[in-house]
């Protein structure tokens, strides 16, 4: 049971980022569909290690460099997946009409004005926001965002269809993931992603889970809209949104 677990759990660190693996993990369809409940807990390795980086560079160096560096290694670990779905996402709804048009567009590789634009300011919003936090306050915002936002993306897998099914070529790096959660995995899955937001005060936790549930409701009621579901991109769009909405929220002055 516990050896099973490792497995997934290595699984999704594996998919999600650059992480080398032992070698007794296996890969099947079924590994990854089963491996989604721990999404969230990915985000427990990329914000601890955003984290470290952020408190050791801070204490030596000013606070928006200190940011970029610990930024620069989030993304590192992770091969930027989720800023390119994001990036994909931007292009497809911004450049296309119909559902073809957008589904058609995010499987392009090259990117586009809309997908610049978009992960320009994505990151020049999560910067702007930790920068504007006291250290420690963004310390403890990374360890919180990175697991939140990848159980906010996981959420759509288990409330949504995958958008592709009906293409024949429709192929992409998300397809093992595109089933539904069982109601076990789900619970396992908000257990880990839910878990950190006890390193903020009572006001943070209703804003912070407010504004990421009102982020991650909008994107999947837009994506249900135009798409009919969601895609590989679709989640990393959320990730990125959610991660962006805890920052911003820990930075209101109420």
């Amino acid at each position: 049971m516990i050896r099973r677990e490792l497995e997934l759990f290595f699984n999704a660190l594996r998919f999600f980022t650059r992480l080398p693996v032992p070698a007794w993990v296996g890969w099947s369809n079924e590994l990854m569909n089963a491996s989604a409940r721990w999404f969230p807990a990915v985000g427990w390795v990329v914000g601890a290690a955003g984290a470290a980086v952020l408190w050791a560079t801070g204490q030596v160096l000013p606070a928006a460099l200190a940011v970029v560096l610990s930024t620069a290694v989030t993304i590192r670990l992770t091969g930027a997946f989720h800023e390119d779905g994001w990036g994909d996402v931007c292009d497809g709804f911004g450049g296309g009409w119909s559902r073809e048009q957008i589904l058609t567009i995010m499987k392009d590789s090259r990117v586009g004005a809309y997908g610049a634009l978009g992960i320009v300011l994505m990151l020049a919003g999560k910067l702007a926001a930790l920068s504007a936090l006291p250290l420690a306050s963004a310390v403890i915002a990374l360890l919180v965002a990175h697991p939140l936002s990848r159980l906010c993306a996981t959420a759509l897998i288990y409330l949504m269809r995958y958008a592709r099914d009906e293409d024949p070529d429709g192929v992409s790096r998300a397809k093992p993931l595109a089933v539904k959660l069982s109601g076990g995995g789900m619970l396992w899955a908000a257990l880990c992603g839910l878990a950190p937001l006890a390193l903020l005060a009572p006001v943070q936790i209703a804003l912070v889970t407010g504004l990421a549930l009102l982020v991650t409701v909008v994107a999947a009621r837009h994506f249900q809209r135009r798409i009919g579901g969601y895609t590989g991109d679709c989640l990393g769009a959320v990730q990125q949104l959610t991660e962006l909405a805890v920052y911003v929220a820990l930075c209101a002055r109420i």
